[in-house]
């Protein structure tokens, strides 16, 4: 698939150590879309000089909301696959060639599944996914997705979904996924994500929601 038509968003904060080589790895396979939400290091200016083109938020907004501004550029720019993948140095960028390999072989959406999981949350939010949408690892950060998935629902994220509510939508609707096992690599400094028991809390909540609100197409 040509590069022009692959956008590879990633969400960023704070990642001034990883994210020059992270797009570096990726920017032969497409367009490298990074969204800074209101990082305080040189992020955006790191990402940008690497060859990124770069989304900058002026205030801090949260994951979902850095991927749908990353959707939302990607659809501008007439893209027909979006790849999302962390920031952190933990995604081995010879995944966006095996993605793209399938989704070039009619499959709609590739999810990743990562060799381990790091929160309690995540291993019962993986059950409810698994159980009803077949889906292993409904959390993993690095995913692709036919736009005219994205296009249809209108947005990424509506719910602070934790990066759950497209591809559910997209299973709910009969598009074909193909799932990914892969080693999860070591990052290089702590998780952005702080206070463990306030984000199990909000990854268990984020499960509960998208219990009513997975939409159907009429």
């Amino acid at each position: 698939m040509d590069r022009s038509r692959v956008a590879i968003i990633i969400p960023t904060l704070n990642e001034s150590k990883t994210i020059a080589g992270i797009v570096k790895s990726v920017i032969s396979f497409g367009r490298v879309i990074v969204i800074d939400d209101c990082s305080d290091d040189n992020s955006a200016q790191i990402a940008k000089n690497a060859g990124a083109e770069v989304v900058i938020h002026d205030q801090n907004l949260g994951y979902d909301k850095a991927i749908n501004s990353g959707f939302a550029h990607a659809n501008l720019l007439g893209c027909e696959v979006a790849i999302t993948m962390d920031a952190d140095g933990q995604h081995d960028s010879s995944l966006i060639q095996r993605f793209l390999g399938h989704i070039n072989d009619d499959v709609d959406m590739v999810i990743g599944i990562r060799s381990y999981q790091q929160r309690i949350a995540e291993y019962i939010f993986a059950y409810y996914s698994r159980f009803f949408f077949g889906i292993d690892d409904p959390l993993c950060g690095i995913k692709a997705y036919k736009m005219k998935i994205y296009n249809l629902l209108g947005h990424f994220d509506s719910y602070n979904s934790f990066g759950t509510e497209l591809v559910f939508f997209g299973v709910k609707n009969g598009f074909k996924i193909k799932q990914i096992p892969f080693k999860l690599l070591k990052r290089k400094d702590n998780s952005r994500f702080n206070k463990a028991l306030k984000t199990n809390f909000r990854i268990i909540l984020a499960m509960l929601r998208s219990i009513t609100r997975i939409k159907l197409i009429k």
